[in-house]
């Protein structure tokens, strides 16, 4: 049912991706001008302008795809297997999202040794982590729907 732990955690690893799209994942200050890197792209920060240096389509198409099918997944709860995979599939494209996010923070200007690591690097593992505590639901439910068969 759409109430089932499950849901909660797929929720809440749909809202963990879409963080990415607004909560930097480095940020580095040369002199007077800050840059940083969310998932649409490198930005720098000059006073109180705020200009895109270069855009990355790439790495905001898979995180809104990411948040996308862990929104929809919710509505698999009729087929457990079905949602336990796509789950699994969810996972591996967040692995993927996290490389381009460490690829493309590469390109900050100073570097990675000069740049400082924001909470948006570290929300692809915790989405990850909601996606395998909505793989553990999805077991509990089959458990569950398996020893009430039993009783039949």
């Amino acid at each position: 049912m759409i109430q089932r732990i499950q849901s909660v955690w797929l929720l809440l690893a749909a809202i963990t991706i879409s963080c990415l799209l607004f909560v930097p994942m480095v940020t580095a200050t040369i002199g007077n001008t800050n840059y940083y890197v969310i998932a649409s792209g490198l930005y720098q920060k000059v006073g109180n302008n705020t200009t895109q240096l270069e855009s990355s389509t790439p790495l905001m198409l898979s995180a809104i795809a990411s948040a996308l099918i862990c929104l929809v997944n919710i509505f698999n709860f009729n087929n457990r297997k079905r949602q336990k995979f796509i789950t699994r599939i969810v996972s591996i494209l967040i692995i993927g999202l996290s490389f381009l996010c460490s690829q493309f923070a590469q390109k900050i200007p100073g570097g990675l040794e000069s740049a400082n690591y924001n909470i948006g690097m570290f929300l692809p593992i915790i989405a990850i982590i909601f996606c395998l505590l909505a793989v553990r639901g999805i077991n509990a439910d089959d458990k569950l729907i398996r020893s009430a068969d039993r009783l039949r």
